[in-house]
């Protein structure tokens, strides 16, 4: 169960904070703002909830720390066309932002490769900080009001509302809340849900320049480099992204370096003599979506709720596709048309079943060696085409 039934759940404490102020003060202070919908986290998740109740009619606002919701990602920027397909916002997405990657040559240790293909399916590389910034202006076309550099830091339960005091700014009362700051979720901490404590560490630099055979996605298995998961290179949207990310234990952060792993692919991938022109490093989520993302008015929804698949460790999809429908259906509780989505929407998260069977089979069994001998075979490609391309396939890859 990803919830509670919503008579289990108790109101947080109100001692220890003041509640907003009901109208201005006499001097003149800010009022209250009053919103259907809160959103905190300019993120995939929350500006598509976010945009999705503002068509169904709701007054929403999103609270956002940082000036720019582009910048300081940790995403490779990586859209599936399974995403394309079922979510008609990226239909309106700009074609400069986005580039098509046909297909995925998968590398095992000793740099064997197969090519990856499927009938009709392709990925987008995009340029994720303008992709993220462009959705927050579509977002405040459909009325959304968007709160740049803004913290959020309480949420107080009274008189039947969330209540979240602003520093420098009015106070905001919301009749609901949805967290979508990320797989650190303050929003989780504060109404006491269920945290992410289990994650894959990624580096990924993004270079001018770079040479690769184009229009492939270049992931490479190394049970040194990158163990429980892979390292990476693809063209994306005016620079090339060469990255790598491992599995989590304690300390192991600083064991993560991209020198090696530029070393050992540079027959294939050459990132140039420039320096990188940009640098992102961060965590990812991997335990799949967590225990308790719900309690009254209120859910988590994209790497707050750990929806993030565990083996891939891509999250834009669900973000996005779970996002809209969080944000369609808070709608139809505010209009009195079914009840708190936190006792039944939740449940239709993703459980990730198979691919958290993946993940822990690729953490306590991963092998170089199994790799080099068996990547060529039909059922290593089998395997690869169930994790990158949703069981759609192609013609059998010629092995190199």
């Amino acid at each position: 169960m990803h919830s509670s039934s919503s008579s289990l759940f108790s109101p947080l404490s109100t001692s220890s904070t003041a509640p907003c102020p009901a109208s201005p003060t006499a001097s003149g202070g800010l009022a209250n703002i009053k919103v259907d919908l809160l959103v905190v986290g300019a993120s995939f998740a929350g500006l598509a909830c976010a945009r999705a109740a503002a068509l169904a009619g709701l007054s929403v606002m999103v609270l956002e720390k940082k000036t720019s919701a582009g910048a300081k990602l940790h995403t490779t920027g990586i859209i599936v066309k399974d995403a394309v397909d079922s979510v008609p916002w990226l239909a309106e997405v700009p074609p400069a932002l986005v580039r098509r990657i046909e297909g995925v040559r998968l590398y095992a240790p000793n740099m064997r490769h197969v090519d990856l293909h499927a009938p009709g399916y392709w990925f987008w590389a995009t340029d994720a900080p303008a992709l993220l910034d462009w959705m927050v202006d579509s977002a405040r076309a459909c009325g959304v009001d968007v709160r740049l550099g803004t913290l959020f830091e309480q949420a107080l339960w009274m008189n039947d509302r969330w209540e979240v005091p602003v520093l420098h700014g009015p106070c905001i009362t919301a009749t609901y809340l949805v967290g979508a700051d990320g797989p650190h979720s303050r929003v989780a901490k504060v109404l006491g849900l269920s945290r992410n404590t289990r994650f894959l560490y990624g580096v990924e630099h993004e270079y001018q320049g770079a040479r690769m055979a184009p229009d492939l996605l270049h992931c490479f298995i190394d049970r040194k480099l990158a163990p429980g998961y892979i390292g990476w290179a693809l063209d994306g949207v005016g620079v090339s992204q060469i990255g790598l990310a491992r599995r989590m234990g304690q300390n192991d952060a600083n064991a993560l370096r991209l020198a090696p792993f530029l070393k050992k692919i540079e027959s294939v991938v050459s990132p140039g003599d420039a320096p990188p022109v940009a640098v992102r490093a961060g965590m990812i989520p991997c335990g799949g979506v967590l225990p308790v993302v719900a309690r009254d008015r209120a859910l988590l929804v994209g790497d707050a709720a750990g929806m993030v698949s565990p083996v891939t460790a891509g999250g834009i999809h669900t973000a996005l596709q779970h996002g809209e429908r969080a944000g369609e259906a808070v709608a139809r509780f505010v209009r009195g048309e079914v009840g708190d989505p936190a006792t039944w929407f939740v449940r239709s998260y993703p459980r990730f079943v198979l691919k958290r069977s993946l993940r822990w089979a690729f953490d306590h069994f991963q092998s170089d060696w199994m790799f080099n001998h068996l990547l060529g075979t039909p059922q290593m490609r089998r395997m690869a085409e169930l994790v990158y391309f949703h069981r759609k396939g192609g013609p059998l890859p010629k092995k190199d």
